[in-house]
């Protein structure tokens, strides 16, 4: 639960801040609340195990198998996730009559992905900002032509989004084997507290 708590934080802290991108990533703030939780559920699970609290020990079983079940449809969800968020990013057009927000975000992202437009490349743009223009040293691959990227962002904002997915994903996993070990456990003591109650009558 501190190992969680402490990532999620950082991630929060560190990200950066763009709300084309933030809005379709998984919440940093769920993962912080997620490590709030299974530290209480932890605080909770030792004090059964302590107390040889059957009670508290099956509560402990029960919550850490809902908090399993959402992560599990949670990483089904991502999983699917990238042909929504395509026709999410396909809202923003026309991009002249997004917020000025929104178009700083935008721009920044084609700064950083070297692509320029949403779908259909600098034509969405009038007039064509700073971000869409390269020099004529850029790599072949930049698809530079006339001084401006022609590559439209939308595979690469999808892509650099699918590449957090995976951290987020990978993230969820580790917390998610955390979670069975807390299970089993705590399944196991609970039993071994009944046989020892049994043996004692």
């Amino acid at each position: 639960g501190c190992i969680i708590l402490g990532v999620g934080i950082y991630l929060k802290v560190s990200k950066d801040g763009n709300s084309i991108t933030e809005q379709y990533l998984p919440s940093f703030e769920l993962m912080i609340a997620i490590g709030v939780i299974i530290m209480v559920l932890g605080f909770l699970g030792c004090c059964g195990a302590y107390r040889e609290n059957r009670c508290m020990l099956l509560v402990f079983f029960v919550l850490l198998l809902i908090i399993f079940a959402l992560l599990l449809a949670a990483g089904i969800l991502a999983a699917v996730e990238e042909e929504w968020v395509e026709e999410k990013l396909k809202e923003l057009k026309p991009l002249a009559s997004q917020p000025q927000n929104v178009k700083d975000d935008l721009e920044k992202l084609q700064r950083e992905l070297k692509c320029c437009g949403l779908t259909e490349g600098p034509i969405e743009w009038q007039p064509i900002p700073p971000s869409c223009r390269c020099n004529a040293t850029a790599p072949a691959a930049d698809k530079c032509v006339a001084g401006i990227y022609q590559e439209p962002c939308i595979g690469k904002i999808t892509g650099y989004m699918k590449n957090h997915m995976e951290v987020s994903l990978g993230i969820a996993f580790a917390i998610a084997i955390i979670l069975i070990f807390g299970m089993v456990f705590s399944m196991l003591l609970f039993c071994q507290i009944g046989k020892k109650a049994g043996n004692t009558v």
